[in-house]
């Protein structure tokens, strides 16, 4: 098989697990021991994409799971809530909220959530067991046939193992009530294998007068090995996860003493979220060409309890409100690769139900029930096909081209008769590369693409807002963006190489974060436009090093009075790490990630001041154990994980409320150690 062809086929699977039937286990633990250090130059087809492998991802101190986000170069990872709840995320100028125009898989099974309680695209990564995951993949921009919904600004997909090299049993402590505890390992059960793992996780966190008092539990169970002609997987996966909340806090309210940075207004938020899962996949070699199959179904439930307005619209129970989610998710994967002499085809058909049996939006107090604002159920229900062609066109020059078609169609059942109704909607997408090859260290991309995020369905039937009773317009289903790329990759040698990349991206609809009603809403159109620089050199086998930078110019394409400035928007990220791991046994890493200011309103007179934060590890292995301790935020920072502005209402302030920042501030310099047993 031609080597480009058997990557490229890889790289266009509409499933993560996808592998060469031929090659197997062997294969992907090759990919995944490189990681970064991986050579791509001939087989990208963009260079805004990447791979992450194990080593690397056991290296680096997290505060949290979501922050496996950040090995995406140009990603934020932040948060505004408790740990149980999903993280903030920012990339190329967008503020992801939680995860709309940026998709996520794990194991094939997507993690963005439509229609969500909370935010569309809604993405949680905490039923993630960070020593299981062999791979993250992730491609940036909407130039790949197989990713369709919310992939505008990329996507990235993480690849649970099928075994582990060896078992591990670990244990954590650390300050503010940090405790986690984690087994994995892998055994023969006859001709297949078996993978298990639990995680178990508690924290009270540094605030002032909540204990955030998390109780996580992850459990992984998944048997691999040959099936017929080729190798088939079963996955069950479960998580379930309780917390309290620090929200965000009016900066007002700080700077009166009324609480400290620490402290809250309403010590009564919260959540909880379980999910629970059952996927399965196969890959062979089928009709001259390489198969890959993949199921699903997902069992999921949420609830959340937020107030960000404390008393503005109700002076006398207060602003306090809760998001419900409960649904059952069921989706498929198929692709059939061929290659040929110098090209090669991929087919590909994709399908998903939401079956949401009840989302709704509810008025609380201290979490109990006053009143209902909205309740509904929704069917939502997507087909995908798309089809991608690779040819060689001369010795140096490659070429690209996918053409993908999106069918959507939403079922609402409201509360409120006239919010219920059915539409479809559709769209077709053409994706296209060259690249150029001119020295074997060096390649150059051209990428064209176009992309869509779908809205929530309760938006595109609705008439009348719950709330006020007023009458609305409805969104569209479907929203388009369309994005140019430039870019090269250079490989020194196998000790030093680089990316470049040079991109724009337009939007026919920006969702932006609403702060009364704690979700999102389709606003205007919008355009982007920047440049993405990342260096990595190993400068021996036990040191190295990496520096990533982003720069964003992002602004709404239309002209309103209001301003041009999209709130949200980062326009400086710089991400930079050192690891060491020496021969005798000791291991070291520093990661540094700066973001800068940037706008909360959209005429730019509010900014953010931006943050910086220090994460240190330094451990060392023995025979069977290893002995590490983190310091997460190292320098003690006070800077914020996020900013917003709007209006909200202390008591003994004006009926109309006051505008003002308000933020969640960095969690304080924290010591964890752990303790590893292998065997």
């Amino acid at each position: 098989m031609d080597p480009f062809i058997s990557l490229m086929a890889v790289a266009l699977s509409g499933s993560p697990d996808t592998l060469e039937a031929e090659a197997n286990t062997a294969s992907l633990e090759e990919v995944s021991v490189l990681g970064r250090r991986l050579n791509l130059t001939g087989e990208a087809i963009s260079a805004s994409q990447g791979e992450v492998g194990p080593a690397e991802i056991g290296s680096w101190p997290l505060l949290r799971t979501g922050d496996l986000m950040e090995f995406v170069p140009g990603m934020v990872a932040t948060q505004h809530s408790g740990s149980g709840k999903a993280n903030q995320y920012f990339l190329r100028g967008f503020n992801l909220d939680h995860g709309t125009d940026f998709a996520t898989f794990v194991d094939g099974m997507p993690v963005n959530l439509r229609t969500h309680g909370h935010g569309q695209g809604y993405t949680d990564l905490n039923f993630v067991i960070a020593e299981t995951v062999q791979r993250l993949r992730y491609r940036k921009g909407p130039y790949y046939a197989d990713i369709g919904d919310f992939s505008s600004a990329g996507a990235a997909e993480f690849t649970i193992a099928d075994q582990l090299p060896q078992g591990l049993a670990e244990g954590s402590v650390g300050e503010y009530g940090w405790r986690r505890g984690v087994i994995a390992d892998s055994a023969e059960v006859s001709s297949s294998q078996l993978l298990y793992a639990a995680e178990w996780q508690t924290y009270s966190g540094p605030w002032s007068d909540i204990d955030e008092d998390v109780g996580k539990l992850n459990l992984l169970a998944r048997l691999s090995g040959d099936l017929g002609v080729g190798r088939g997987r079963v996955t069950l996966m479960s998580y379930d996860n309780q917390w309290n909340s620090p929200d965000q806090i009016p900066a007002r309210a700080v700077a009166s003493g009324k609480i400290d940075a620490y402290g809250s207004l309403d010590p009564t938020l919260g959540g909880e979220t379980s999910r629970h899962s059952l996927s399965a996949g196969w890959d062979a070699p089928l009709a001259g060409g390489d198969f890959s199959a993949s199921g699903y179904m997902i069992d999921y439930e949420f609830s959340l309890w937020s107030n960000f307005t404390y008393r503005l619209d109700n002076p006398q129970q207060g602003d306090q409100f809760k998001q419900f989610d409960d649904r059952r998710i069921y989706g498929f994967d198929l692709a059939q690769s061929w290659d040929g002499e110098r090209g090669g085809w991929q087919l590909g058909l994709q399908g998903r139900r939401d079956d949401i049996a009840q989302v709704g939006l509810y008025r609380t107090n201290r979490r109990a029930h006053v009143s209902t604002v909205r309740e509904d159920a929704v069917e939502e229900d997507s087909l995908g096909i798309y089809a991608a062609h690779q040819y060689q066109l001369t010795d140096t020059v490659r070429s690209y081209l996918g053409l993908r078609y999106d069918h959507f169609d939403f079922d609402v059942d409201a509360s409120l008769p006239v919010n219920s109704g059915t539409r479809s909607d559709g769209a077709s997408s053409v994706k296209a590369s060259l690249a150029w090859q001119p020295l074997p260290v060096a390649e150059f991309y051209a990428s064209f693409g176009q992309g869509l995020h779908s809205n929530d369905a309760r938006g595109t039937v609705i008439q009348v807002d719950p709330n006020s009773g007023d009458l609305v317009d409805s969104v569209d289903p479907l929203v388009a963006s369309t994005g140019y790329e430039l870019g090269a990759r250079v490989f020194v040698t196998d000790q030093l190489h680089g990316t470049l990349a040079v991109w724009d991206l337009a939007l026919d609809s920006e969702l932006l974060f609403v702060g009364d009603a704690g979700n999102t809403e389709a606003s205007r159109p919008s355009e982007r436009s920047g440049v993405e620089l990342g260096v990595y050199w190993f400068v021996t086998d036990a040191l190295n090093t990496e520096l990533e930078l982003a720069y964003t110019d992002a602004g709404f394409a239309d002209r309103d009075p209001a301003g041009s400035d999209i709130p949200g928007a980062i326009p400086f990220v710089a991400s930079a790490a050192v690891n060491y791991n020496g021969q005798n046994g000791w291991f070291a890493a520093l990661h540094l990630r700066h973001f800068g200011p940037y706008p909360l309103i959209e005429d730019g007179s509010v900014e953010s001041e931006g943050a910086s934060m220090v994460n240190l590890r330094v451990g060392r292995e023995f025979s069977d154990w290893r002995i590490q301790v983190d310091l997460l935020n190292a320098l003690d920072s006070d800077d914020h994980d996020v900013d917003y502005f709007y209006g909200s209402r202390l008591p003994g302030e004006a009926m109309s409320g006051v505008e003002d920042v308000h933020y969640h501030i960095f969690e304080p310099r924290a010591l964890r150690a752990s303790v590893r047993y292998r065997f």
